[in-house]
């Protein structure tokens, strides 16, 4: 066998096996997703320093990015297989591994083996969520409808949601007993793999009226505005308001499903039964005559 194998000008040329260029627009969401990973992982260090004011500032800066990715995602045409699995692993460790290492330095260790129990089962639970999520993304018999609610309340909602007896503390409120904390996680985690309908805002459009521009702005910079300024009086209030929501989005979803039901009741049976109705109370024709044919050129033609 020859090293240097003759040249034949007639052979096609082999094409090189090689990754393709991949689009710009394509990586933007992924270092969204990363950015995003970061702050969950800091959050972790510096919860186990005894700094929890900023741990949690770190998973709410995590929580925004997560809701960013996306959005951006789809915006900018750059969603991918690999992004979906990246931001999946990103959430556990986000919204389900650092809440509860979190919730574990700062009580729910002084309840020992139950409390560490506690922080196992959210993280485990939130793990359920996303991989539920994942499954129930594919299905094509779901009806469209239903892409505006989440099944069980979403992990970044049961993260920022499991911190309120933190939030409260922050505003003086004397600390929760070890054992109400540890009470209140596991019912947090419970209601993310539960299957209650929580309303998503997905649907809610891509563009905003003419007349909403200036007013939106408005809103958004009086929002982070105190949100940075009265941190935790937002998130208790926000907090507290979400929880109260969970049975309004029940609310809607249960008459969404009566409304598909209802429609495709009708939509199976009205063929026989309006054709037996008509027949039951139609009257019958009046009999024909020969005379009758010259009146039928001056009749309509839905009656001919």
């Amino acid at each position: 066998m020859s090293l240097f194998p003759p040249l034949d000008p007639d052979q096609p040329e082999r094409r090189r096996r090689g990754f393709r260029p991949i689009p710009i627009r394509t990586l933007v969401p992924n270092v969204i997703t990363l950015l995003a990973l970061c702050a969950g992982l800091t959050a972790i260090r510096i919860a186990a320093e005894g700094r929890y004011d900023l741990a949690l500032a770190a998973i709410v800066f995590a929580a925004i990015l997560d809701g960013v990715d996306g959005r951006i995602a789809r915006l900018i045409k750059g969603t991918s297989r690999f992004g979906a699995e990246l931001d999946s692993l990103a959430d556990f460790v986000n919204f389900g591994v650092a809440p509860a290492l979190i919730l574990w330095f700062w009580g729910l260790r002084d309840v020992k083996a139950l409390g560490w129990i506690a922080a196992l089962v959210f993280a485990i639970c939130c793990g359920l969520r996303l991989a539920r999520f994942n499954v129930m993304a594919e299905d094509p018999n779901r009806p469209a409808w239903a892409a505006n609610f989440f099944v069980g309340m979403p992990a970044p909602g049961g993260a920022i949601a499991v911190f309120l007896p933190i939030y409260v503390h922050f505003l003086g409120v004397p600390k929760i007993p070890a054992a109400l904390g540890l009470v209140y996680t596991l019912l947090i985690g419970f209601l993310m793999i539960s299957k209650l309908p929580v309303y998503s805002g997905k649907k809610l459009g891509n563009r905003v009226p003419p007349d909403m521009v200036l007013p939106v702005f408005v809103l958004v910079v009086l929002f982070f505005a105190l949100l940075i300024s009265f941190p935790w009086e937002v998130m208790t209030v926000g907090t507290v308001s979400y929880l109260l929501s969970l049975p309004v989005g029940w609310v809607f979803y249960r008459r969404h499903m009566l409304a598909d039901a209802a429609g495709t009741v009708l939509a199976d049976a009205p063929r026989s039964t309006v054709r037996r109705r008509w027949h039951e109370e139609a009257p019958a024709p009046e009999p024909r005559y020969p005379d009758d044919d010259d009146d039928d050129e001056e009749r309509p033609n839905r009656l001919n």
